[in-house]
């Protein structure tokens, strides 16, 4: 288990809240402390967003619970009547995210019975946790979604490209095999939570400059081929080894995953400008995956259930490649862009 910024971040946030709610004399102190844990979010703008949000369901919600105490006092029944009616209007007006904090500004509330500056006392106290945790989140280690995403991205390749070169030789063990996949599928089931938090940031707290947008457009591709490369080792699993096959046909699809993979680093590398400018393998990709689906097709012209299994496994590993190759052109087209 590792220690990380958000977990660092997130203890900040609570002993700073404890001691601001100390040094105001507001008790109990542990409300803010809650509020700080709740409000820790993993970018700016969900920060930002979520910062705003709470003040206006938490004042919504301060406001009833202080009417419900002043009229009905706070028997349970009572609390959990305008709890609920606090999660309707969240829901109604899309802010369901800030339901759990909210509703504990009704309970901190309506246990004031109507006595407003009670009430006003827990209302600020969850406001401090709210702005401890968002000051924190900006000024200490701010989250950066782009460096985080580019890191996990050479990371998940790496694995990636452990597999697809052993899938077809079958040389690596079938407990590693299955723990090394599962770590892909979970890297890049990641790798889609940190690209939606960037295209948030990229989109809602800056202007939608056309760079922003081209990166944006290189690094979903990058995500896709990754993807496609997880559909391969899949593929493998379930139609390749269940299939009659000669042992050149094992060369010949080994041989070119070996290439593609190559190839797909071969563009990483591009895109992080650790290439000669004029360093370019696409039109010798593409020309070499259009002959391995061409010499596939030549090789096998009866149909079969063998035939078939093998040829989804072809199509997946081609579709591998133009893929990747779209990402080359896209890389080409932001390197352009970069140096114009």
């Amino acid at each position: 288990m590792t220690l990380g910024a958000r977990v660092l971040k997130t203890g900040i946030a609570v002993t700073l809240s404890l001691y601001i709610s100390e040094l105001f004399g507001f008790s109990p102190a542990v409300i803010a402390a809650v509020a700080a844990i709740f409000a820790m979010q993993p970018s700016i703008y969900r920060s930002w967003r979520y910062f705003l949000e709470q003040l206006q369901t938490n004042t919504l919600g301060a406001i009833l619970a202080l009417l419900a105490g002043l009229i009905f006092t706070n028997q349970p029944i009572i609390v959990g009547l305008v709890c609920i009616l606090v999660i309707m209007i969240c829901l109604k007006i899309n802010m369901e995210e800030t339901i759990g904090l909210t509703l504990v500004t009704v309970i901190a509330v309506m246990e004031a019975s109507g006595q407003w500056d009670f009430a006003l006392n827990r209302f600020l106290q969850i406001l401090i946790g709210i702005g401890s945790a968002f000051l924190i989140n900006i000024l200490f280690f701010p989250p950066k979604p782009k460096v985080q995403l580019l890191a996990q991205m050479q990371t998940v390749f790496t694995t990636l490209s452990l597999l697809l070169r052993t899938a077809i030789s079958d040389e690596i063990k079938e407990k590693i095999f299955r723990e090394e996949k599962k770590s892909l599928e979970e890297g890049l089931k990641s790798l889609e939570d940190k690209y939606k938090l960037l295209e948030e940031e990229q989109k809602k707290m800056k202007r939608a400059k056309y760079s922003h947008i081209r990166n944006l457009v290189v690094y979903k591709q990058m995500l896709h081929s990754l993807h496609k490369g997880l559909e391969i080792l899949e593929a493998i699993e379930q139609h390749f080894f269940q299939a009659e096959r000669t042992p050149e046909i094992n060369a010949y699809f080994d041989h070119h995953l070996e290439q593609l993979i190559k190839y797909h680093e071969h563009v990483l590398l591009k895109f992080n400008d650790k290439l000669k400018s004029e360093s370019s393998d696409l039109t010798r990709m593409e020309e070499a995956n259009d002959t391995f689906m061409q010499m596939f097709m030549s090789l096998y012209k009866d149909s079969g259930d063998e035939v078939f299994r093998l040829s989804i496994v072809a199509s997946v590993v081609y579709d591998y490649g133009f893929q990747t190759t779209r990402l080359d052109k896209l890389v080409e087209q932001y390197n352009k862009g970069q140096e114009a």
